[in-house]
């Protein structure tokens, strides 16, 4: 089934607006980097089931994506950033057919890279867009943007708890890979942030039977740029206001200076 969401008012949260505080009602989300730094988000819409936030890369950062459940029952999160499936690496629909990891209830985990394996992860870190792995496969079609989407497990009996993580892949997915990009397009100079694909680490996860909802309950997108684009968009106020530190009159070169940004 498709998803529908529902148009609701863009709302503009301009700086000192800003929120570390995890996002979401169904399931909470938070960026954070590996030095402790969780990223602010910048409201754009919310609605019961879907939130947008814009929220700052800094270059070069490994992060992390938390995701907390809210609800009392075992939820399948399909996570995706620049567009690609984090477990698969493919292209991703944010559909409930995809690789998805599965959280108990109220329970909270971390997903910090790539999997590769059964065991095993590569990182992710915020880079420019020409070298990010998806446009190592030609696809910037959904660049800059983390996107983890809820879809509750279908009640139809009693579940034993574990701890396992992730769901099975389900049936008739496509495993058709795309053409990796050509050189021209990994070298273009870009302005805007991507993910890389980073420093393999261990990162245990298990198989778990998994039947989800076939509608998303919760929807969380998150658009991630460098400050100056933020700043460019409006998304955060960048000006600086005239502040002096030295002595008015004794330095003062003779010259009029620029006026305090306005607001």
């Amino acid at each position: 089934m498709k998803k529908l969401l529902a148009i609701c008012t863009v709302l503009f949260i301009w700086v000192g607006c800003a929120t570390a505080a995890p996002i979401g009602d169904t399931i909470e989300v938070s960026i954070a980097s590996d030095n402790g730094h969780s990223l602010p988000f910048y409201l754009m819409k919310s609605h019961p089931t879907l939130k947008k936030v814009y929220a700052e890369a800094i270059k070069g950062d490994r992060y992390r994506i938390i995701v907390r459940n809210k609800l009392n029952r075992r939820i399948g999160v399909v996570v995706a950033v620049d567009g690609r499936n984090i477990i698969s690496g493919e292209k991703s629909w944010l559909k409930n057919n995809e690789r998805m990891y599965v959280l108990e209830p109220y329970a909270t985990n971390e997903y910090s890279g790539w999997r590769t394996a059964q065991d095993k992860i590569n990182r992710f870190y915020f880079t420019d867009v020409p070298d990010s792995y998806a446009a190592a496969f030609g696809d910037e079609s959904a660049m800059g943007v983390i996107a983890v989407v809820a879809y509750p497990e279908i009640q139809r009996y009693e579940t034993q708890m574990g701890h396992a993580y992730l769901a099975p892949e389900k049936r008739g997915h496509n495993e058709a890979k795309d053409k990796v990009a050509s050189p021209s397009v990994q070298s273009r100079a870009s302005e805007s942030a991507g993910t890389g694909y980073g420093r393999e680490e261990y990162s245990p996860s298990y198989r778990v039977s998994f039947e989800p909802e076939n509608r998303a309950a919760e929807s969380i997108l998150i658009k991630y740029e460098w400050r100056k684009t933020l700043c460019d968009l409006k998304i955060i106020n960048c000006c600086r206001l005239n502040r002096y530190s030295h002595n008015r009159i004794w330095d003062n070169n003779g010259y009029a200076p620029p006026p305090p940004c306005r607001r």
